[in-house]
């Protein structure tokens, strides 16, 4: 992420001057500096894309520049999210992407992997181009490197994955290390496995891939298991992937620090709590049925903004006015009045109304 300067451009200091506020009228001065640059905004965090590679048949890598708003925000971890917002279909959508670049960088890179049906993927895979206008906030998530650097590294990643992970060993590379690190990469067959080039030229880091279509052209076959550790004794271990692949490595390591992108599957309860749910915004009243608020608002026939739908990009968060509701992800209960929750991975427990 790029940090802010002290001394304020000519455009910062006229964009931010209380005259240029009041002369734009109730609008804001955002709504008409956007109509000569799009990312000339104070308020909302946006950023232009400036370079679009396609480096595998299932991934799209774009390189942004944040505007100054999103710098002025909470600085970007190696490791940790962003939220990305596109208008598809007429339709904005939000969905969390963890950059690769190393940290302090002043450009950001994500690399998309495309998923069957995803809509936002696929878009970006089809339509990215240089100079398209993304919203970019909500940095986030604790998925991150030590404040103090462990000596002997281990991280593995499966498929879209390894961007977190390679954020953090190309910080570690951008701070001079000389540490002891393995890096194990899963795919489905080279041809989708990203960073390959740029992996192989590092030196002093050791990297294993494992490919399963095409298990002859890997350095390690079937999945994650402690022969594919080699002679590696880490002091800290990082992982990222499906479900699968982070349980398999924590079982060898319990204390791996590990991030999953992939929707858990929430199963209905088998008695749902019968009790209504009061969409009090609308004038809307349904019975509970067990499934998530945001699945129950969307079968009422409203259309709260959404993005993840597993409870990481907070888009879907609102206020519950009243009533208990339970979050699948954590299990933690709700019951004070007039709190925010995530209505994509809550469900009631009573009676609840929500301000939508």
């Amino acid at each position: 992420m790029f940090t802010q300067t002290k001394t304020l451009s000519l455009r910062d200091r006229v964009l931010r001057s209380p005259l240029v506020d009041l002369l734009t009228g109730p609008h804001g001065v955002d709504r008409y500096t956007e109509l000569v640059e799009p990312t000339w905004t104070l308020g909302d965090a946006r950023a232009k894309v400036v370079a679009v590679r396609r480096q595998t048949p299932r991934s799209v890598t774009l390189t942004l520049e944040p505007n100054a708003a999103f710098a002025a925000g909470p600085a970007l971890r190696a490791g940790q999210h962003v939220n990305l917002t596109v208008e598809v279909d007429g339709r904005r959508q939000t969905r969390p992407y963890s950059p690769a670049n190393a940290e302090g960088d002043r450009l950001l890179e994500l690399t998309i992997g495309v998923h069957d049906g995803g809509r936002v993927s696929q878009h970006l895979f089809r339509n990215a181009r240089p100079g398209m206008v993304v919203g970019l906030d909500g940095v986030g998530g604790d998925f991150t490197l030590p404040a103090v650097r462990p000596q002997r590294v281990l991280f593995v990643s499966g498929g879209s994955g390894i961007t977190p992970v390679l954020s953090m060993l190309r910080t570690l590379r951008a701070e001079g290390s000389d540490r002891d690190i393995t890096f194990i990469h899963y795919a489905r067959t080279p041809e989708e496995a990203s960073y390959r080039a740029e992996l192989d030229a590092m030196d002093g880091v050791t990297v294993l891939r494992g490919y399963s279509r095409s298990p002859e052209s890997g350095d390690l076959v079937g999945y994650f298991n402690p022969e594919h550790l080699g002679d590696a004794t880490p002091d800290a271990v990082f992982v990222c992937g499906p479900p699968a692949l982070v349980d398999a490595v924590r079982t060898h390591f319990p204390d791996a620090a590990f991030e999953s992108f992939v929707p858990p599957v929430f199963a209905v309860p088998a008695e749902a709590s019968g009790g209504t749910v009061a969409f009090a915004d609308s004038g809307i009243d349904v019975t509970d049925d067990g499934r998530s608020l945001l699945e129950q608002a969307e079968a009422a026939g409203l259309t709260p903004e959404n993005g993840c739908r597993m409870g990481i990009c907070h888009t879907c968060t609102r206020r519950k006015t009243s009533g208990a509701v339970k979050n699948l992800v954590t299990g933690a209960v709700s019951t004070a009045d007039e709190e925010d929750v995530q209505i994509c991975v809550s469900v009631p427990l009573g009676d609840v109304e929500l301000a939508l």
